[in-house]
């Protein structure tokens, strides 16, 4: 079955959101630390941790961190001079900032929510390393909201106010680097009620949030600043959570793929109870392999290691059925054994290949008993790897007879998914103790403009066309653009600039980053009033950014970008069209074209273009 034959409402198709995203403000939620990331390089001292789960306050383990414990690491952090003791978990928490907490209640406006009389912070069990703590701090702060989408509204259940988790820089040998310029950044996560009924509105009220989000002007921008999870299910299939999704652009395809996964297993489920299918016990076969050819398995006995194996009654040509483009049933268990330590598996449906013969899959079948109509996985690695990677297969084959088990996902950016860990629960929260409760006041913040309104005053309060428009209200520098607009620059002038003209010198790897707002105010008003032309923006700029401690009117005066007067203007033309007099003669005004070329290289861009055109048709017109 392919894509277009879904039929998502007869599926029962259910789809929500939770929205990720960083806030832009001066400090951390809990501390006074700046919010800016660093490069790993300029950390000065690291420190080591192991994590361990710890019970709820029913006495209660959440199974998603009982899971992840179970794999023995070691956790680095990377701390720089700007690391407080808060972020080491060397000192309490501090109060929740107040900067992030007003963010959010603007944030709960736009969706019409409801912002909770009193915020109380919450500790969420996470023992992936991603917080020195071991749990992350969280907080319900508005719910009961909507968006619109054009098939219809989708309800807001909740909005949290959390602190950002580290960043994860690499995995080591023992474990995994992460850095703690992240860690503490506001976050706000929205989650959506199960209203999504097809791929193409999961994109569309993600792509409303997000429109949402950034018409505060309060939010980070960029690659990271913003992670999307997806929460599908089909009527006969489960809950799975599709976790960091970082693009909007992937939304519909991994919910498209996710619906056939599911489909795919419920069949897979079907006919597994139609052959009257089992799960065997794993057993050791190293006997088999101890001459093998295969690389992998060789490999691993070289090094003292052991193969392990199980039978899967009734699974022939189940393991290798593709459920996702390019993965299989087989990569599901490979995905859960990989969570053990181990690289892979391999299994009968792929078998003989990867060095593995004819003659070894038989005596395989032979040691673990399987008929015609059976599938064998096997794991090769060090023993006690091995063993644990196949009880993850077996485990994962026993939920293949049941049909889809609940589960989280990571999202992969070719619009598949792998396994990642189970569902966490209920049981990974309970109160914090360190920070005093909030009683927030929705009164003290305004409800901001939309960017979509936004759009729409650009065009008729500033004659804007619809694009230009649309890029600066959606650009980063619209509060500058609204600010040297109201000083009086021209509005087509400073929207040209901020957009279309940094992002030419952007893919010309010139560093524009390293320009502020001062250096942008400056050009504008120095271009605006007529002291620079236009041509002369991009060599202002480049020169800025270059040399960023300069001002405007200093890197003018050194890189000479003045403009000339009218007189030197039209001396500079006259010489052009007395050079090419002979041309001007034979072709008139057919030579403008060209000789425009020639007169802007003359004036080396001192010029504004439109000066030096018509001072060249008046002496073309002469002369012809």
């Amino acid at each position: 079955m392919t894509d277009a034959d879904f039929d998502y409402e007869d599926l029962g198709l259910v789809a929500g959101l939770e929205i990720h995203q960083q806030l832009d403000t001066a400090t951390k939620l809990f501390c006074a630390c700046p919010t800016e990331l660093r490069e790993p390089e300029a950390a000065d001292h690291t420190f080591t941790r192991y994590l361990h789960p710890t019970k709820s306050e029913l006495g209660e383990i959440d199974d998603a961190a009982l899971e992840e414990s179970m794999v023995d690491r070691e956790f680095e952090y990377l701390a720089y001079d700007t690391t407080c003791l808060v972020e080491e978990d060397d000192e309490p928490p501090h109060r929740v900032d107040r900067e992030a907490m007003e963010t959010a209640m603007e944030i709960g406006r736009l969706m019409d929510m409801n912002v909770v009389d009193q915020v109380n912070v919450m500790r969420k069990i996470v023992v992936d390393g991603s917080n020195t703590t071991g749990f992350q701090r969280s907080m319900l702060v508005a719910n009961d909201g909507e968006i619109a989408t054009s098939d219809g509204p989708v309800g807001i259940e909740d909005m949290l106010l959390e602190e950002e988790s580290c960043q994860r820089v690499e995995e080591t040998d023992d474990g995994v680097r992460f850095s703690l310029d992240r860690l503490g950044i506001p976050l706000v996560e929205i989650g959506t009620k199960p209203d999504i009924s097809s791929p193409e509105q999961a994109r569309e009220a993600a792509q409303r949030i997000g429109m949402l989000l950034r018409s505060t002007g309060k939010v980070k921008r960029g690659l990271g600043t913003i992670r999307q999870d997806v929460n599908v299910s089909i009527a006969e299939g489960a809950r799975i959570e599709l976790k960091g999704v970082q693009s909007l652009e992937d939304i519909d395809d991994l919910v498209r793929n996710e619906v056939r996964r599911q489909v795919e297993l419920v069949d897979i489920a079907d006919e597994l109870g139609e052959r009257d299918a089992a799960v065997g016990e794993p057993q050791d076969v190293t006997a088999v392999f101890e001459d093998t050819d295969s690389g992998v398995i060789g490999g691993a006995l070289d090094s003292g290691g052991a193969v392990q194996a199980v039978r899967l009654q009734g699974f022939d040509g189940l393991v290798g059925r593709e459920i996702q483009p390019d993965r299989r049933l087989g990569t599901e268990f490979s995905d859960h054994a990989k969570r053990h330590g181990a690289g892979g598996i391999f299994h009968t449906d792929e078998l003989p290949a990867y060095g593995v013969t004819e003659d070894e899959v038989e005596r395989l079948r032979e040691a673990v008993d399987a008929g015609p109509e059976d599938a064998v996985a096997l794991v090769a690695d060090d023993p006690q790897t091995a063993e644990l990677a196949i009880e993850a297969v077996v485990e994962r084959a026993e939920t293949a007879l049941e049909g889809v088990p609940e589960e989280t996902r990571d999202a992969l950016q070719d619009g598949t998914s792998r396994y990642l860990r189970p569902l966490p629960g209920a049981a990974r929260m309970y109160p914090e103790t360190d920070v005093p409760p909030v009683e927030p006041d929705p009164s003290e913040v305004e409800t901001p403009e939309l960017l979509t309104e936004k759009v729409a005053r650009y065009e008729s309060d500033h004659g804007l066309d619809s694009g230009l428009a649309e890029q600066v209200a959606y650009g980063q520098r619209w509060p500058l653009f609204e600010s040297v607009v109201a000083e009086g620059v021209d509005a087509t002038l400073a929207a040209g600039v901020l957009e279309s003209t940094l992002t030419e010198l952007r893919r010309d790897d010139v560093p524009v980053e390293r320009l502020s707002d001062t250096h942008l105010r400056e050009t504008l008003a120095l271009v605006d009033g007529g002291d620079v032309p236009r041509e002369g923006v991009e060599d202002l700029l480049t020169a800025l950014a270059e040399e960023p401690d300069l001002t405007a009117e200093e890197a003018v005066d050194r890189e000479d970008l003045g403009g000339v007067s009218d007189d030197e203007v039209r001396e500079a033309v006259a010489e052009v069209v007395e050079r090419n007099a002979d041309q001007v003669t034979e072709e008139g005004m057919g030579a403008f074209s060209g000789l425009m070329g020639e007169c802007m290289g003359a004036l080396r861009g001192k010029a504004d273009g439109d000066t030096v055109s018509s001072v060249l048709r008046e002496e073309i017109q002469k002369r012809a």
